[in-house]
């Protein structure tokens, strides 16, 4: 077995439907390089008595000719040269039928959108795969898999027909936290420090796959040149392959992401709509939704407020980054990052980017205040009435009558508070407490990178969070 990082959770409940006594039939889902089917091998490769992944682009035919290729390849050589999708899933209920694994035996089906999405007969093939031959035996994990997340829940997790609460489990596969992506340098030998980490997810994110390209001799800024700015970097064409790989029409998704890449707050429907020029409706929320289940956007409320004033923030590193830096990727050498690092323009981005690390780890920071075990609502807020306009990153509204209004500073050493942000931080405070009425304690608190260097302005902050505490979950 290949050492697994990280995916606790999703290895118990994996390995509890892999021991069950009956069939059981499990969609594994998330964005593209989050590292679904190394989990799945890595798992249950020896037990597996199919595995098939579909091809991006390609028509019916050739998915149906690569599937009863695979069917072969495990043993299947008298089935029939299937010619729809019905016929092929026969031959595959055959092989199973014939196998000689002993206990549960794993049929993985991976990449399944590309599979099913141009032809509307592959459902219903599934549909009467697992109802009328699989879900009668007992010895039998179906795990179908794929990045199109959005296909996946509206076609199989939301079905209305034959497969309607026929999945015994649901698991979205979430990118690295910073403590997993910490594990995976040390369990790869590369000497990071952990403000290093949290650079690397500032730039690339949780996903394995980027983390897999550093290499241990180089340092941070090095690697991040190589990974990305350099001539034939890996990642260099990564953006124009990652959304066409999930979306059928990825035009649209490609537009609204770059609408919301343009403004560090987020954005209510309306500002969408008018800065990617798609008009509101139906299309819109659809593309909403696709992009808020694969992971790249949040929504979330400004406190207090209605439904309709939902904000959609672009919380995707790596996206924000290529959105950032791809400009510059074209026009400057390749260790730009070498010398930009060394910039204040790089220390106003490393603001915004510890800033969406913060929001991708409510969790650790809501551990970190010792409220887990609290019902907390997150959101943030900006004031209408205060000059210059007061704004807070984060609100944590708790159950316990208590809001934590926290700020978040990225810094290289300990944060100092001196008399004007102070008298900023105050001012905050005053307008939002005025403006709400809430009659909740309200306290500052303040995530950084190092913690606060005492003085008499840092006692006015009550909680204080530091990078290691976003490592500690």
């Amino acid at each position: 077995m290949r050492e697994i990082i990280g995916r606790l959770n999703e290895q118990k409940r994996l390995n509890k439907h892999f021991r069950s006594e009956k069939s059981e039939f499990v969609a594994l889902f998330g964005r593209r390089r989050v590292g679904k089917t190394y989990l799945v091998k890595s798992m249950f490769e020896s037990k597996f008595a199919f595995y098939a992944t579909g091809i991006l682009g390609c028509d019916t035919a050739s998915q149906i000719k690569n599937f009863n290729n695979e069917i072969t390849n495990y043993g299947g050589t008298s089935n029939t040269s299937a010619t729809n999708w019905h016929e092929a899933f026969e031959n595959l209920n055959t092989l199973i039928a014939r196998s000689n694994i002993n206990g549960k035996k794993v049929v993985f089906l991976d990449e399944i959108s590309w599979m099913g999405e141009s032809n509307t007969s592959f459902i219903s093939s599934l549909d009467f795969f697992w109802n009328r031959w699989i879900s009668s035996r007992n010895d039998v994990l179906l795990i179908i898999c794929g990045s199109a997340t959005s296909w996946i829940i509206d076609n199989i997790v939301n079905n209305t027909g034959g497969l309607h609460n026929r999945l015994t489990d649901h698991i979205q596969l979430m990118p690295f936290t910073l403590r997993e992506c910490d594990e995976y340098f040390k369990a790869k030998g590369i000497p990071l420090p952990r403000y290093q980490v949290l650079e690397s997810y500032m730039v690339f994110g949780g996903v394995p796959y980027y983390l897999d390209f550093f290499e241990a001799d180089r340092s941070f800024a090095q690697n991040v040149d190589r990974i990305y700015f350099a001539s034939g970097a890996p990642l260099k064409n990564e953006y124009a392959n990652l959304f066409r790989a999930l979306f059928k029409n990825a035009d649209h998704h490609i537009k609204v992401v770059e609408a919301l890449a343009s403004k560090h707050k987020g954005m209510l429907r309306q500002e969408i709509s008018e800065r990617a020029g798609i008009k509101g409706g139906g299309t819109l929320t659809k593309i909403l939704s696709d992009l808020t289940s694969c992971g790249f956007v949040q929504e979330y409320l400004a406190f207090k407020k209605l439904k309709k004033d939902r904000i959609f923030q672009l919380t995707d590193p790596f996206t924000l980054f290529h959105l950032t830096f791809a400009d510059k990727q074209k026009r400057f050498a390749e260790d730009f990052w070498l010398h930009y690092s060394t910039t204040p323009a790089h220390s106003a981005w490393s603001g915004f980017a510890f800033e969406r690390v913060c929001l991708l780890h409510i969790p650790q920071i809501k551990h970190g205040l010792g409220i887990s075990g609290v019902l907390t609502e997150a959101s943030s807020w900006r004031s209408k009435e205060a000059d210059p306009g007061a704004q807070i990153d984060l609100v944590l509204d708790r159950s316990d009558r208590v809001i934590n209004l926290c700020e978040i500073k990225f810094a290289s050493t300990e944060y100092i508070i001196e008399k004007e942000y102070s008298k900023k931080l105050q001012g905050k405070k005053t307008a939002f407490v005025l403006e709400t009425g809430t009659r909740k304690a309200a306290h500052i608190t303040m995530i950084t990178t190092y913690g606060l260097i005492q003085n008499k302005y840092s006692a006015e902050v009550l909680f204080q969070l530091t990078m290691a505490d976003l490592f500690k979950l």
